[in-house]
């Protein structure tokens, strides 16, 4: 007797040992490399740190007006703000998942005016008051698994909050040296205009003077009005970059302006023996293995949608048609019950429900995957820039110095009359043409090393202090795949 009772409970058991979640293949993710391409750093497995500080690395700049910038980026941006609020909506989803694993109490009191035979028609009021108490015993295992993947939900929203945090820093960063590599322009452009207009104006009193002819004083008028042309045109961007970097920081543009100051920025040297641990630190690689392992987990809640239900239910209160007798002993009523339900045919609904979760699993496998591959592309990216741009600023530098002597003996040789003012002009444009480039090379450098910092997750010191002992634990061993995902498993 005893073990027919116990029959649907060790059925359910039984079911949900057999219920599983799906297995990761590291086969499907990329293999970790030894290094990077551009540097030596070796890789090592770590666990990703959505909830770790990516420090204030904007302060490698050295720049005072950046640093108030990137602050109030940080504390008016508006998707930042955005991101903050949808992980509120993930931490309270967490209590709402756990709230359904305990007891569930209800208090309700009433009054009911009826007339029926027992009462020989005539009406009474029945008066009452209790509570209800109920409990699902989680034998499958489902509620425990729907609570696991709502946590790790809110882990990926924390990690997609650092990861906002980071992308909107590095935009204002990059936004700022953009906009003062262009003041640099403009006073270089403005300059040249000045020059141009002191020279179209000797030229015009030569001649009428007659000293020259129509065509010097044409010349250096289309070279004064394109250089205004380009100066101009310098101004409109840096209008756009200025209210762009408003946006970011959160203000109005119509009431935000920075003034164009000298462009005193430290370019910092990030390391090429950073470890490769820091790309287990990006939020956006670690939102994603926190989003499959949620997807893997609703996988097994749908899986046990099929195994029986058991809910203990208790009900207790008093009744009585009199108002003055509800609160005595004898007006007590209780109740207690088991309700064990198993599904028998629904139409595929609980089927459906599996193929679903088990898509979504798939889909959030692939991102994983694509995000791990985006993140070596993003570093390879910054790595080979700036190795590439230090050479070119070198070369730079030297051609900015050929033409100002280009342009110094072409004046040299106009003013004695050995060459034609058209000579000079082509000097000049051509050095103003390598100074221009100079600057942009110079940005193109400052945005680069913001990108590797994004790239690589923050602060490059704090991770190679994150990583030195995972490092020197892992320096022995053969690299292992950065996508390995921490479930508790080796992949040895």
């Amino acid at each position: 007797m005893h073990a027919t009772k116990l029959f649907p409970f060790a059925l359910t058991l039984v079911l949900a040992a057999c219920a599983s979640v799906p297995p990761i293949d590291p086969a499907s993710l990329p293999a970790a490399q030894a290094s990077f391409r551009e540097t030596d750093a070796r890789w090592a497995a770590l666990v990703p740190t959505e909830a770790q500080s990516r420090g204030t690395w904007w302060k490698a700049f050295n720049d005072p007006v950046l640093d108030q910038l990137v602050e109030q980026a940080t504390r008016s941006n508006t998707s930042i703000q955005v991101a903050a609020a949808r992980l509120q909506q993930a931490r309270a989803l967490v209590r709402s998942a756990r709230s359904a694993q305990l007891p569930q109490v209800d208090a309700a009191a009433g009054a009911v005016r009826q007339r029926d035979q027992t009462t020989f028609n005539v009406p009474t009021t029945l008066l009452s008051v209790g509570a209800d108490l109920s409990y699902e015993v989680d034998l499958s295992g489902r509620l425990a698994g729907t609570t696991d993947a709502a946590q790790l939900d809110a882990q990926a929203r924390e990690a997609l909050l650092q990861n906002t945090r980071l992308l909107v820093q590095t935009s204002v960063a990059q936004t700022y040296f953009a906009l003062r590599a262009l003041d640099d322009e403009r006073r270089m452009v403005r300059a040249t205009v000045v020059a141009y207009r002191d020279t179209l104006r000797l030229t015009e009193r030569r001649f009428q003077a007659g000293d020259v002819a129509e065509l010097d004083v044409t010349r250096v008028a289309s070279e004064a009005a394109a250089t205004e042309s380009d100066a101009l045109a310098l101004d409109r961007s840096r209008a756009e970059l200025e209210h762009a970097l408003a946006v970011l920081i959160g203000k109005v543009a119509s009431r935000f302006q920075l003034a164009p100051v000298e462009w005193n920025a430290v370019l910092p040297l990030i390391p090429p023996g950073v470890p490769s641990t820091v790309l287990a630190r990006r939020p956006d690689v670690s939102a994603a293995e926190r989003t499959l392992l949620a997807a893997r987990a609703r996988v097994g809640v749908a899986q046990v949608a099929w195994f029986p239900n058991l809910t203990l239910t208790a009900a207790g209160g008093i009744a009585s048609p009199e108002l003055s007798d509800l609160f005595q002993w004898s007006a007590r009523t209780w109740g207690i019950g088991a309700l064990l339900s198993l599904p028998v045919f629904d139409g595929g609904r609980r089927a459906a429900a599996v193929q679903s979760a088990s898509a979504e699993f798939d889909a959030a496998l692939a991102i994983y995957r694509e995000q791990i591959l985006v993140a070596f592309k993003d570093v390879e990216d910054e790595l080979s820039a700036l190795r590439l741009l230090a050479d070119q600023a070198d070369m730079q530098t030297r051609a900015v110095a050929a033409a100002e002597r280009t342009t110094a003996l072409s004046d040299s040789r106009y003013r004695n009359g050995f060459v034609s003012q058209l000579e000079l002009l082509d000097a000049q444009r051509s050095e103003l043409r390598n100074r221009r480039q100079a600057v942009q090379v110079r940005s193109a450098q400052y945005q680069a090393t913001v990108g590797l910092i994004k790239a690589l997750g923050g602060d490059w010191t704090e991770a190679q202090v994150q990583g030195s002992a995972e490092s020197m634990i892992a320096s022995d061993k053969q690299p292992r795949d950065i996508g390995r995902l921490t479930d508790g498993r080796s992949p040895d």
